[in-house]
């Protein structure tokens, strides 16, 4: 008879401190009851007429009327996906093939999942593809985006992350947003690593487009949103039924979206809080890396607490390349999760796209680590990280 073959016991007796919050967080403990519950007392299918579909349907609307609220939205430009990658895809083909998009103008150091599909476009549509020059620390040149979207009458749609994933540099939305509509372009926004960590009016801020992630702020993986604007024009992305006001086919997920709503209003809730106690466990991790370990650097502006998310910090250490190969390995041996890179890329060999860019040659050779914070976190164990960091580097 087979047996389940648990966890090694060694397990049991290391410390386990999970500092890779930027690729996924834990459930919350209201997300998993909220579940649940849905999971036992919910499973009608929305579209059915019944009562048991009818009560599924209720919930989904009230998850989007949440939601819509709180980023001051209307209900109607709230579309369930299955994550940022999907809601990012939908926003970036549609507009090329509803709205009439010939030049799409982004940066070399975006999420995949808009550099592959922009990349795509390019290939498959003939769109033109332009990336903005960036300087040392990874922001884009907005007097360079001024001059390109003055340049010719050419369909435009700008798309460019409010807080880069492995930098956690932030973007001056409102600002880029007000260039963009002086010249009638479209905006696109890859807010995964900020909803659910800063206030979003997406009435006020001249946005077109946006995409969340729910497992980013402590909800399940598989669903997410797309902020569409009203009236735009896109088209559906799945067709099929008439789920989602039309954009995306398929029966929806109740589960997961009840759980994303509970993860989103618990964020919000407790944001000024929790931004503070992370912010404070950020800014003492950066402290503490400085006094032990000499030469440790930061890379964007992840060090800046003006410039970059309390979220996260990029950290490259004085080591040689050959040693930067066990570093990570290292850190999961002594029960340490971070990144190299983002986790969406943790099996390439080519290195950080984002650090590649922004990085000098002799730069790129020294290992370079995220490390993504949340409530949870405790500066016990910021204190036993850079201690087994230390002790790393000295041994090298």
């Amino acid at each position: 008879m087979d047996t389940f073959a648990g966890p090694n016991i060694a397990t049991f007796f290391m410390r386990q401190i999970y500092l890779d919050n930027a690729a996924t967080t834990p459930l919350r403990d209201e997300v998993i009851r909220d579940m649940q519950q849905a999971l036992t007392d919910c499973f009608g299918n929305p579209s059915s007429t019944h009562a048991f579909g009818r009560t599924a349907k209720t919930g989904i609307e009230q998850a989007r009327k949440t939601i819509a609220t709180r980023l001051g939205a209307r209900p109607g430009e709230i579309i369930f996906t299955s994550g940022g990658t999907e809601a990012d895809n939908m926003i970036l083909r549609g507009a090329v093939r509803d709205l009439g998009v010939q030049t799409l103008i982004t940066t070399r150091i975006e999420h995949h999942a808009v550099l592959h599909t922009a990349e795509a476009l390019e290939r498959e549509q003939g769109v033109r593809l332009v990336f903005l020059p960036l300087d040392g620390h990874g922001n884009p040149d907005l007097n360079v985006l001024d001059e390109l979207l003055q340049a010719d009458d050419s369909k435009k749609l700008v798309s460019l992350m409010h807080v880069n994933n492995e930098i956690g540099n932030l973007l001056d939305l409102e600002a880029v947003g007000e260039l963009c509509r002086q010249a009638g372009a479209l905006l696109h926004s890859d807010t995964v690593q900020s909803v659910g960590h800063y206030p979003l009016d997406l009435q006020q801020l001249p946005v077109d487009f946006a995409t969340a992630a729910a497992h980013k702020f402590h909800g399940p993986k598989g669903i997410g949103f797309a902020f569409i604007r009203r009236n735009t024009g896109l088209g559906p992305f799945i067709v099929g039924g008439a789920q989602e006001r039309g954009f995306r086919a398929g029966t929806e997920p109740y589960h997961n979206i009840v759980g994303m709503e509970t993860a989103f209003k618990v964020a919000y809730e407790n944001l000024d809080a929790e931004r503070a106690q992370v912010q404070g466990l950020k800014d003492y991790f950066i402290g503490r890396l400085r006094e032990a370990i000499p030469g440790v650097a930061f890379n964007g502006l992840s060090a800046d607490a003006q410039g970059s998310t309390y979220t996260l910090v990029n950290v490259r250490l004085p080591l040689s390349e050959a040693q930067g190969q066990l570093l990570l390995f290292h850190l999961d041996l002594k029960g340490i999760a971070c990144s190299k890179g983002s986790a969406c890329q943790s099996g390439s060999d080519s290195g950080s796209h984002v650090l590649n860019q922004i990085l000098g040659e002799e730069q790129r050779k020294q290992p370079s680590l995220r490390f993504s914070f949340s409530h949870a976190n405790t500066r016990d164990e910021l204190d036993y990280t850079v201690s087994v960091l230390k002790e790393f580097c000295e041994q090298g």
